[in-house]
């Protein structure tokens, strides 16, 4: 391959790579009026004349988390286009995170999205695994910051036993995603084989079984 092909194929896949695009103009307050009759990359933009500072305001993130309406203790609260649309293109994402005492937000990633996670109130123990299986775990307390690299497994678990916890993140998407591992794996809608699973994880039918019931599969 000539020089000058190898750096603008290198080049190219450095753009093909970036999170979001970049905004084109100052900002693009989302258009959520109404349904929607054709699909982009973000949302249409208001006019923007009709801009104004609710529009980059939000109180999604004020009030705690139910943290019973799952049995793993948790609850998160996102920022969308809906509730903060001046958000619309910019790239990012914040989140409310509540954990209950001994709660877990389980082993998930986000696959277009790095995270930094702050903590607020409590001690969390957080961690990510690489992709050569290496975990990387901290202890967080009160004003203490993590950061999970992009697309990569990670978890926060609260081990408190009685008190709750609270963490704020940022997530570089404005549509991060977020896949469970655990869901991802044994929840699908048609169910991944059972001969495949069990061979995965050295596992035998029963114990497909009740993962699957266990999970809600």
């Amino acid at each position: 391959m000539p020089t000058y092909s190898f750096f603008f194929f290198y080049f190219f896949l450095i753009l093909m790579v970036k999170s979001d695009p970049d905004p084109l103009q100052d900002y693009c307050v989302a258009q959520t009026q109404g349904s929607q009759t054709f699909f982009v990359n973000g949302a249409p933009c208001i006019n923007p004349a009709d801009t104004s500072p609710s529009h980059f305001t939000t109180s999604a993130l004020s009030k705690p988390g139910n943290t019973a309406s799952n049995p793993l203790g948790f609850n998160v609260t996102l920022t969308n286009i809906r509730n903060l649309p001046g958000m619309n293109t910019l790239g990012l994402t914040m989140a409310r995170v509540d954990i209950a005492g001994n709660g877990l937000v389980p082993p998930h990633t986000h696959p277009r999205a790095s995270e930094v996670t702050i903590l607020v109130k409590g001690s969390l123990l957080v961690g990510f695994v690489d992709t050569s299986n290496r975990l990387f775990t901290q202890q967080l307390r009160e004003g203490d910051a993590f950061v999970f690299p992009k697309g990569l497994i990670h978890f926060l678990y609260n081990i408190e036993s009685k008190a709750s916890a609270l963490a704020i993140s940022g997530l570089t998407s404005q549509n991060p995603g977020a896949q469970l591992a655990s869901a991802a794996t044994f929840t699908t809608k048609p169910s991944i084989p059972d001969d495949i699973l069990q061979k995965a994880f050295q596992i035998n039918g029963q114990d497909v079984s009740r993962i699957r019931k266990n999970l809600g599969g």
